[in-house]
């Protein structure tokens, strides 16, 4: 089930009339989402229901164990299990074929035709987001950042709660368990900005359908185009994956919102980075901040003096995770390489000052160097293979076709200010929503206005992109 359609609409209602209107104890309450959780899920595929409940019934177990186990050996053993039973589920249906089929082409390069079968298993909707909420719960406990919960119930329905399951934010489990086991009734104020971040959301999702055209004329060109066109459509493909992104997870706290649930925020206006670093700041934090406490810090962080090392491992991982293609093993490879860069550079004097400088101009040639670097990496990230990105960065760095068609000029500027304006529309959400919440009779006219420019000229029911990680 789809955001951006018209029987999420539906469903979203009855859920409604049901959840605060007909159970409105706790425990029947507690159990109405998770069925209409797991109504949501099916609907796309039930018969990966089993699969979603599985990973919180086995975590919840073996938290449970670990809490109770009465030496570190045996802790150790448990959360092992964790990750062998989340890590194991994940590459069988994600990565399993990607390797198979990378032996294939290894044993190629040797003159070997080796004919490897594959699995060819549907990857399941939601699965990178559900098994690192899932894990993180066995970790915390393990660590002893957090006490095992009782409630099996309760765990469940968080882990499938429905605003954030198939795309995100990635939850911990100290941050939703605490709000399923207390169910808050959610305030006016609440509801009011959670219907500004779905129209928001709308909106952006709009934005990004039609940012699709530009990006795939120019990923997935047949002919020659020409320098301005290829920059036009990697900067397309850039303000598509935020739009789309970063709407879906503005929709979810939204709806979250109108539930009385508190969802933390997964984007902070990401493209007004200065640094790469600062880039990993703004952009999917739940994951890069999932990342840095469960994988970077665990193989040492910045204590062994394997800082670089850790960088790297971390990002190859952090690009594999978006997906089983060697693409996003070269993205992630790359987002190492430049805040590797980034750290070194900033300990040489020469670069300290400029790093540090607040003065308007440093700033502006740090985001330009940044933003630089961000689109070339989405060129990784999109292109079909490694042969077809080294190609388009060569002609987006040619001289021999700058200018392009007639309309190249004016598309590129359309492109250019729909993705700062998606930014500003953040920028205004964090700074100046509650003056326009205040102001009631504007505030519903906008929210009606651009709900329904949504309706005319978007197209319901295209899938968000990260639906496929």
């Amino acid at each position: 089930m789809i955001f951006n359609t018209p029987i999420f609409f539906l469903f979203f209602i009855v859920f409604l009339l049901g959840y605060g209107f007909i159970f409105l104890k706790h425990k029947p309450k507690v159990y109405f989402t998770l069925v209409g959780s797991l109504i949501f899920y099916g609907a796309w595929n039930y018969k990966f229901i089993p699969l979603l409940v599985g990973s919180g019934v086995a975590d919840y177990f073996i938290a449970q164990a670990i809490g109770n186990a009465s030496s570190q050996r045996r802790k150790k053993l448990l959360v092992t299990l964790s990750l062998v039973i989340n890590l194991g589920v994940l590459a069988l249906f994600k990565y399993a074929d990607f390797v198979l089929e990378s032996v294939a082409d290894f044993l190629l390069v040797f003159g070997y035709q080796a004919s490897i079968p594959t699995l060819s298993w549907v990857l399941p909707v939601g699965i990178s987001f559900y098994t690192f909420q899932s894990l993180s719960y066995t970790i915390d406990v393990y660590r002893g950042d957090m006490k095992p919960r009782k409630g099996l119930v309760e765990f469940v329905a968080a882990l499938s709660f429905f605003p954030q399951l198939v795309a995100g934010p990635i939850l911990r489990a100290k941050q939703i368990l605490p709000q399923m086991h207390n169910i808050a009734l959610p305030t006016w104020e609440a509801i009011k900005h959670g219907i500004l971040l779905i129209t928001v959301g709308l909106i952006k999702k709009t934005g990004a359908d039609l940012l699709a055209i530009p990006a795939q004329a120019a990923f997935e060109a047949q002919d020659k185009i020409s320098t301005l066109e290829m920059w036009t459509g990697v900067l397309a493909f850039a303000g598509q994956i935020y739009g789309d992104f970063s709407g879906y997870t503005d929709m979810a706290i939204g709806i979250a919102l109108i539930l009385g649930f508190k969802i933390p925020l997964n984007f902070r206006v990401p493209y007004f980075a200065l640094s790469p670093v600062d880039f990993w700041r703004r952009w999917h934090i739940s994951l890069s901040s999932w990342l840095r406490d469960y994988l970077y810090i665990s193989l040492g962080g910045n204590r062994t003096g394997h800082r670089t090392r850790n960088i790297f491992i971390t990002m190859l991982l952090g690009g594999l995770w978006h997906g089983a293609a060697w693409t996003f093993v070269a993205w992630g490879a790359f987002h190492g390489l430049i805040i590797t860069a980034t750290h070194h550079l900033g300990q040489l004097s020469i670069f300290k000052s400029f790093s540090e400088s607040q003065h308007w101009a440093s700033r502006l040639l740090k985001w330009a160097i940044t933003f630089y670097l961000i689109l070339i990496g989405w060129v990784f990230f999109r292109a079909a293979d490694i042969d077809t990105a080294f190609h388009m960065l060569a002609e987006m760095h040619s001289i021999s076709s700058v200018a392009g068609g007639s309309n190249a000029v004016l598309v590129f500027i359309v492109v250019a200010v729909w993705t700062l304006l998606t930014h500003v529309m953040d920028y205004f959400v964090l700074r100046g929503a509650e003056k326009l919440e205040q102001r009631k009779y504007l505030f519903w006219f906008l929210m009606f206005l651009g709900q329904a420019i949504c309706l005319f000229i978007g197209e319901p029911s295209n899938e968000f992109i990260y639906f496929q990680f």
